[in-house]
């Protein structure tokens, strides 16, 4: 994607600074907001900028490493190996990259913002402007939507006096240190922003790529169903679920593979779109937390079946049936399956039960390379589900997952029938397991409901046998299921120390 120069040096040079600095110098030269943004076309250049700064693959490395999605590859290096181990410090990967990277994405937006506060549109361009702050708006709560997701401990999701994370409304200067403001703060400002960019977002801009790859009121609305559930407004998550649920019809068992060679868009609500020579298209940080590149790098270095360094685990691939369209998904036709894998010792394991990661094979020729699902309308029939079983609906809930769960085979499946909540629960998180391996949802959905649903990250002993690790589970409720804020924060923001997250 081609960036406007004066746009790219204003956010490059000065990504985490106000424009008067500490020493407030006027230099001959500097670029300021008014040079930045002298037309509509620059602000659009805003957003293009922004959204190319937004990226899906950390999450999906992170649910991958961090649960139990993964298993060692036959090719691998050692790649990942402490994030398999459930080792996570604030001086771990993982720590500094959502912190940082969502951090820079947050100032981005802000900088477009206030760059085009200082824009006058004309009367023919005033719907064009409202819908490129709209943009930024929009993107600016989901940037703090996900550190509060992932910098928070579940538990405080509805304690509105908790901590969360330092909101960010405006450039900082260079020497503002903020602290951590309350859950019940930061999430009304996400909100505000949502409801705002709401109003114009759906605005035609003439974007370059499919609509669904930039924000759209839809977008919004089921963020904000997730931001419901999150905070257990369960009335809220039913309704706003249910507008989505009554949109998006769910792909047909034949459909459901063409989502992911980017041949269809059916059930996508918002995606990351991949192609061809932009800023994503090579391979990423190879084992990391910091990802990037093509989807499919995450486990392989160059093919689907060339040369994996993870495959999908045992404890996954067990819990997937034949006749579910899912499983042809998650798993490559070309695997190796060794149904006495157990008796195996770890030398024979690792070379007899081959399961390559078929999520991400590639698209536009090229392998490894597809676009990111961010949220697909099935996200909405589990919220659905939840909230069902929360307001004490259980029939509803059976009901609306096995309407998913049919969707996923060819013949019709045994309903789910529930006696209490935990069962309703445990069934949400497992068919959650399924239905989104390998995009980013495993670590987030343990977080939030595995405690309530009495589901841990647990692998298969003959994985954690063959990777030689000390912890083969971690459970829902542990303090590593949020993440601690990085030690390189505290360097320039010492007030942060004493409120770092338990555990750490």
């Amino acid at each position: 994607m081609k960036i406007n120069f004066k746009l790219y040096s204003l956010l490059l040079l000065t990504t985490l600074f106000s424009c008067k600095d500490a020493i407030d110098i006027d230099q001959p030269g500097r670029l300021t907001d008014v040079r930045a943004f002298e037309s509509i076309d620059d602000l659009k250049t805003g957003i293009y900028w922004l959204y190319d700064n937004l990226d899906w693959t950390p999450d999906m490395a992170l649910s991958a490493m961090y649960t139990d999605e993964i298993g060692i590859g036959v090719q691998s290096g050692n790649q990942g190996l402490s994030q398999y181990d459930y080792i996570l410090t604030p001086s771990s990967t993982a720590s500094s990259a959502f912190w940082t990277g969502l951090y820079d994405l947050v100032n981005f937006a802000n900088r477009v913002i206030e760059g085009a506060a200082v824009y006058t549109p004309t009367s023919d361009e005033q719907d064009q402007y409202d819908a490129i702050l709209a943009h930024a708006t929009a993107i600016r709560a989901f940037g703090h939507l996900k550190l509060l997701a992932y910098f928070t401990p579940a538990s405080d999701y509805t304690n509105d006096d908790a901590l969360a994370i330092p909101l960010v409304m405006k450039v900082p200067s260079i020497t503002e240190q903020p602290s951590r403001d309350t859950v019940g703060t930061v999430f009304s400002a996400i909100l505000a922003d949502l409801n705002s960019a709401q109003q114009h977002i759906d605005t035609d801009l003439g974007l370059v790529g499919d609509a669904n790859s930039y924000k759209t009121g839809d977008a919004i609305t089921a963020v904000k169903a997730i931001i419901a559930a999150m905070r257990g407004n369960y009335n809220d998550a039913l309704t706003l679920s249910e507008t989505l649920v009554q949109k998006y019809p769910l792909a047909t068992v034949e459909e459901y593979p063409l989502i992911f060679t980017d041949e269809i868009d059916t059930e996508v609500i918002f995606k990351l779109e991949r192609t061809r020579n932009d800023s994503y298209d090579g391979q990423g940080s190879v084992g990391s937390v910091a990802a990037g590149g093509w989807a499919g790098a995450i486990f392989c270095f160059s093919g689907p079946t060339a040369d994996p360094y993870f495959e999908v685990g045992r404890a996954l691939f067990n819990v997937l049936e034949d006749g579910d369209i899912r499983k042809d998904v998650i798993v490559h036709p070309e695997s190796v399956v060794d149904t006495d894998y157990a008796s195996k010792t770890a030398g024979e394991f690792k070379q007899s039960d081959i399961l390559y990661v078929g999520k991400h094979k590639g698209s536009e020729g090229q392998e490894l390379m597809n676009d990111l699902k961010v949220i697909r309308v099935a996200e909405m029939y589990m919220i659905h589900a939840e909230a069902q079983a929360a307001l004490g609906d259980l029939s509803g809930a059976a009901t609306t997952l096995t309407t998913l769960r049919n969707a996923r085979f060819s013949t019709p499946q045994l309903p789910f029938a529930f006696s209490n909540q935990a069962e309703a629960f445990g069934a949400i998180v497992d068919e959650r397991r399924i239905e989104f391996a390998f995009e980013g949802n495993r670590y987030f959905t343990l977080k939030r409901l595995g405690p309530r649903a009495n589901r841990d990250a647990v692998k298969d002993p003959k994985d954690c046998e063959l990777a030689a690790v000390q912890n083969c589970s971690l459970s829902s409720s542990d303090y590593r299921f949020t993440l601690p804020i990085p030690l390189i924060e505290f360097d320039g923001n010492p007030n942060l120390r004493n409120q770092q997250n338990p555990g750490y």
